[in-house]
């Protein structure tokens, strides 16, 4: 079986990704998880996850992702002892540490290694096989062809991300975080600083500015079928961070496309689902990532380092004296939408619209057309 396994930071995620298809789930407690900031489990809240998910047959993963010093080693076998006897399905670890005692206390428990362990290559993955884990997420810097190579030769069983944020470093070894601020990724407090804008100096002369460390986002539609026969047994959305809608519509769509490679069906990807993907969170319109064979050459999005949404169209003309714009659109709009506009800071709600006859209406129902709000 393939798993589809979707990011859960609450409750209300944990109820999106089960409702919308995902097998597995994976969500961090309050301590030792590699998103600190997502709102996470307490111990209670731990158990009625995994029994709701469990009542619904889908498997849950707890992230206990960071690297743990020797004061907090009891604290996070304690949670690890919890989660096994809550019923927990698997325990993804960063710290190797942390993960042999995993190991060897609860044997008939599959541990997996995080991408924060920065398994690139088939010797890694073979000697986390050898040392007894039961899966490796790989780094997410490899391509198919890479992935495909460490499928083929060990029998460990392979985890890839296939939508949502990328670092600009490998995981696990990114240490900006903790120079700039204090705050360490590899704790679960990144502060994001590959987010923040930057200038490139050349002779103490500024040759590019922006956000030039701040990647796109993947979106790994077009990759599923060749996953699938390379071996991987698990597809990751991330996103313990985001919204239940986002959890909702990114499983849904990923279930659907899922099911179409292991079809006999002809693997064909509908536009309205990578726009609907677009609309929920993108950055710069999201690329492929690493996944492709050829190097990526449109890895950072400068413009803009968090979510943009659609182009909706181009502004022609402003009203001043009555209070609005006129828009050729690209994309279907409608009341209660939020917009933005290059080089303007904050978003705008649309509160009326107004065709080309100046009559007022509740959305539009044909792209291309030109309104105005």
């Amino acid at each position: 079986m393939v798993e589809l396994l979707s990011p859960v930071g609450d409750f209300e995620c944990l109820k999106a990704a089960v409702q919308n298809g995902a097998n597995s789930v994976y969500f961090g407690a309050d301590i030792f998880s590699a998103r600190a900031f997502a709102s996470n489990f307490s111990i209670d809240e731990l158990e009625k996850a995994i029994q709701y998910a469990k009542i619904r047959g889908v498997k849950t993963h707890l992230t206990l992702n960071t690297l743990v010093t020797d004061t907090e080693f009891e604290a996070a076998m304690h949670i690890a002892q919890k989660a096994y006897e809550f019923g927990i399905d698997a325990i993804i670890v960063q710290d190797l540490g942390l993960a042999m005692a995993l190991i060897r206390n609860f044997p008939d428990l599959p541990i997996h290694a995080s991408t924060q362990m920065t398994v690139h290559n088939l010797n890694g993955a073979l000697k986390l096989q050898e040392l007894g884990f039961k899966r490796v997420v790989l780094a997410r810097e490899l391509s198919v062809n890479e992935i495909t190579y460490i499928c083929q030769n060990t029998d460990i069983e392979i985890e890839t991300f296939i939508h949502g944020a990328l670092c600009i470093s490998y995981s696990g070894q990114c240490l900006f975080s903790s120079m700039l601020g204090g705050r360490s990724g590899n704790r679960g407090k990144c502060a994001g600083p590959c987010r923040l804008p930057f200038e490139l100096l050349e002779n103490n002369k500024t040759i590019n500015s922006g956000y030039l460390l701040s990647t796109r986002d993947l979106c790994g539609l077009e990759f599923i079928p060749d996953l699938i026969q390379a071996g991987v047994k698990s597809f990751k959305i991330e996103g313990r961070m985001k919204s239940p809608e986002y959890v909702a519509t990114v499983t849904r769509i990923y279930r659907k496309y899922i099911d179409l490679a292991l079809s006999d069906n002809e693997y064909v990807i509908d536009e309205d689902d990578k726009k609907e993907l677009l609309q929920v969170f993108n950055r710069g319109m999201s690329s492929s990532g690493h996944l492709s064979n050829e190097a990526n050459r449109n890895l950072v999005f400068k413009e803009k380092p968090n979510n943009m949404g659609l182009f909706l169209g181009k502004v022609q003309k402003y009203n001043h004296k009555k209070g609005y714009i006129t828009v050729k659109l690209n994309e279907p709009i409608s009341i209660g939408d939020t917009i933005s506009l290059e080089k303007v800071d904050g978003t705008y709600t649309i509160s009326e619209l107004m065709d080309t006859n100046m009559k007022n209406i509740k959305f539009t129902q044909i792209r291309s057309n030109c309104c105005h709000w």
